[in-house]
């Protein structure tokens, strides 16, 4: 995706995809009564982040599409794969947070 990252754009990065993925996936999560929804919805926005062709290429042009974003996911630098997957991690731990809050008996979630 990017250039040279510094390490503290690195670490203010994932700190900000965890609690932006965290948040987004707990009020999902509340709000549709859901425990992973996020979690499972969460590759598809990826895709959406790192390609460069349209959406309904996957559906009109299947080989092509799914070809260039294997390539983009091969040209992915680890820093960017890191932040990605720190996204994946909020998501996760909203749904375990919900979870717990069913868990432990607040039926608003």
């Amino acid at each position: 995706m990017g250039g040279n990252i510094s390490i503290i754009q690195l670490v203010l990065s994932v700190l900000i995809f965890i609690v932006m993925f965290f948040g987004i996936g707990f009020l999902l999560n509340m709000l549709l009564r859901s425990t992973w929804f996020m979690a499972i919805i969460y590759p598809i926005i990826v895709i959406l982040i790192i390609d460069k062709i349209s959406f309904f290429d996957y559906f009109f042009k299947p080989a092509s599409a799914f070809g260039q974003l294997a390539d983009r996911l091969i040209s992915l630098q680890t820093a960017d794969v890191i932040i990605l997957v720190s996204g994946l991690l909020g998501a996760i731990i909203a749904g375990l947070s919900i979870k717990l809050l069913r868990k432990n008996g607040y039926q608003m979630f």
